[in-house]
């Protein structure tokens, strides 16, 4: 048995994830039985390791023996087998490949390929991607584009179907995803259920086609996602009597407990704009364990950077106090097994020889498997990434005629009006009554409140509309910043003191594709093109978390004291979480479900 010292990479090019895994031969199975009995030498052994076992929460002795690409022996077994390389990781502790179940890929801002550059080398090895933010923008290609762009990472990237979209009738989205077009997409290699269904209303009240998307689902054997914050009671029970399994917006333990004792799958979310693990870990306990999986569903450049995936989420548990083993579980078989991913999640024999070695002190990924190769050690990646742009995702920003004239707000004669009150740090919003300075009947920007103009500008070429509103607690002084990510319908929005430089960061922002923008005196101070679909860089990781510095450096100088702004200004159009919010339809009740009027009513508080 050849012995190597230290971390070093097996010999050999690494394989290929190729479509989510790859299915396996029966070759490959008999090997790792071959392997597994003693009657043939294994391709890789790990020595001088620990593993931690999801199925007993134990962690026990390695070594481990792999068979090609899966996993043939650990423990007593593995020492007694033979190996063509050994690779010595003394003190590792072997877990499995972490799995996010939930993660809009859009959000990191760049493209998958570079995405899997950023979360491989910390040991995920595995996501569930739903491209809703494409699928908003153009329609059922974004499924075709979504797997042809992550072919052969060594990543496996499996989808579910977008079932909203558009997210609401209350925006104008590049596409409409019917039922039959949801049905294609379920079809599809890779795609392992219906994403997050955020009609709940709709199908608490027995809305026909909501009922129809998820028989679909179940028809397939796929399961159904579900998206229902703040949902309890009676049309919660609707909700779940319908089939949905699982759900992501618990914000609170009272609510994810009540959506766990109906036996709803409770995604814990350790995202960018989104963080409920500390809030909601004290339910997880040696009963309810397998009821729970750690998701980031949105993870922005900078804390992917800096932070990582969704093992991040591992890590925080653990220093929150929860054991190794139930949070490697909650990021590894328990997704597998919601998403009937087999031979995935756990370090056994016939599982996937996806394993991450980490350093027992601060659980950091030493070296990283994948397909039982070595594809990263010590955060860096040794294979190279590579994926071409699908070029229907190109050129997507279709701007309707612009003028002063459109981007007016309502005329008024005097009291108070509606406007958005944004709450750092979350993407709920407060419903305002204001009383704006007003000049010959028009409502003007009035900084010295804190109040700006807000406009939504319909980009796909369809409606053509413009909705205009006032926002409070952005801290703009001067000028004007706009973004092409604007949930969900990623219409162009845009946020100024002065008419001028909103349309100026409008049109700024439509030359490059989409993108962000910070404009003062009709000059651009800073921007980040973002031409695919108008939501991702064609650039590095590296440089567009330098774009972004250089954006939110502008957007300080201008008076915002906001931490991402431009991610905060995105929430301002998410017409399905309230409570008020602007589309190109008009101010939106995201409550009621419903376009408001300007005026202040009963719906708007101070």
């Amino acid at each position: 048995m050849a012995g190597k010292a230290g971390w070093t990479t097996p010999e050999g090019p690494a394989a290929p994830s190729g479509s989510p895994g790859g299915p396996l031969a029966p070759e490959e199975v008999r090997k790792a039985v071959a392997v597994a009995a003693g009657r043939e030498a294994g391709s890789v052994m790990l020595r001088g390791v620990d593993v931690v076992n999801v199925f007993t929460g134990e962690i026990l002795p390695g070594p481990v023996v792999f068979a090609g690409r899966l996993i043939a022996a650990t423990g007593e077994q593995a020492a007694r087998s033979q190996a063509r390389e050994v690779v010595e990781l003394p003190g590792g502790l072997v877990v499995p490949g972490f799995v996010d179940g939930h993660v809009h890929l859009e959000s990191a801002l760049v493209e998958p390929r570079e995405y899997a550059r950023a979360v491989v080398p910390r040991g995920v090895t595995a996501v569930v991607w739903d491209p809703h933010e494409w699928a908003n923008v153009v329609g059922k290609v974004a499924f075709e584009a979504a797997s042809a762009s992550t072919r052969g990472l060594p990543l496996d990237v499996f989808l579910t179907a977008s079932s909203s979209v558009p997210a609401s009738p209350l925006e104008t989205a590049g596409a409409c995803l019917g039922a039959g077009d949801l049905d294609e997409a379920l079809a599809m290699d890779g795609v392992v259920g219906l994403a997050e269904l955020m009609n709940f209303p709709g199908v608490a009240a027995g809305d026909e086609q909501e009922l129809r998307k998820i028989w679909m689902a179940e028809r397939r054997g796929k399961v159904t996602d579900g998206h229902a914050p703040l949902l309890g009671g009676r049309a919660l029970s609707a909700y779940v009597a319908a089939g949905v399994a699982s759900d992501h917006e618990s914000v609170s333990l009272e609510e994810a407990r009540e959506k766990l004792r109906l036996g709803m799958m409770v995604f814990i979310r350790e995202g960018s704009a989104a963080r409920n693990l500390a809030d909601l870990l004290p339910l997880v306990t040696p009963r309810t364990k397998d009821r729970f999986c750690l998701v980031t569903d949105d993870r922005h450049p900078h804390d992917l950077v800096r932070e990582g995936g969704v093992d991040h989420a591992v890590r925080k548990a653990v220093a929150l106090g929860l054991d190794l083993p139930t949070a490697v579980q909650m990021a590894t078989l328990n997704p597998c097994r919601y998403f009937g991913l087999r031979r995935r999640g756990a370090v056994a024999p016939g599982y996937r020889a996806d394993v991450v070695v980490l350093d027992p002190v601060d659980l950091s990924a030493r070296a990283v498997f994948k397909d039982g190769r070595m594809v990263a050690a010590h955060g860096r990646l040794l294979v190279e990434v590579d994926a071409p742009t699908d070029p229907r995702l190109l050129h997507t920003v279709h701007l309707p005629p612009l003028s002063l004239e459109r981007i007016r707000l309502p005329r008024v004669e005097a009291g108070a009006v509606r406007a958005i009150g944004l709450l750092p740090g979350q993407i709920v919003t407060r419903a305002l009554a204001v009383e704006p300075p007003v000049v010959d009947a028009q409502v003007v920007a009035a900084p010295e409140q804190d109040l700006v103009k807000l406009v939504v500008i319909e980009r796909h070429g369809r409606s053509g509309g413009i909705g205009v509103g006032l926002l409070q607690g952005l801290g703009l002084k001067r000028g004007a910043l706009a973004s092409t990510v604007a949930h969900d319908a990623h219409n162009l929005i845009v946020a100024g003191v002065s008419d001028d430089d909103i349309l100026a960061a409008a049109r700024a922002v439509a030359r490059s594709g989409g993108g962000f923008a910070a404009v003062e005196g009709g000059r651009v101070l800073a921007e980040l093109p973002l031409p695919v679909a108008g939501l991702m860089s064609q650039r590095p990781l590296p440089e567009v978390v330098e774009a972004l510095d250089r954006l939110e450096l502008a957007a300080r100088n201008l008076g915002v004291q906001l931490a991402a702004p431009f991610m905060a200004l995105s929430f301002m159009a998410l017409s399905v979480i309230p409570e008020l919010k602007l589309t190109d339809r008009g101010l939106v009740d995201a409550s009621a479900g419903q376009v408001v009027s300007w005026a202040a009513g009963p719906a708007a508080r101070g």
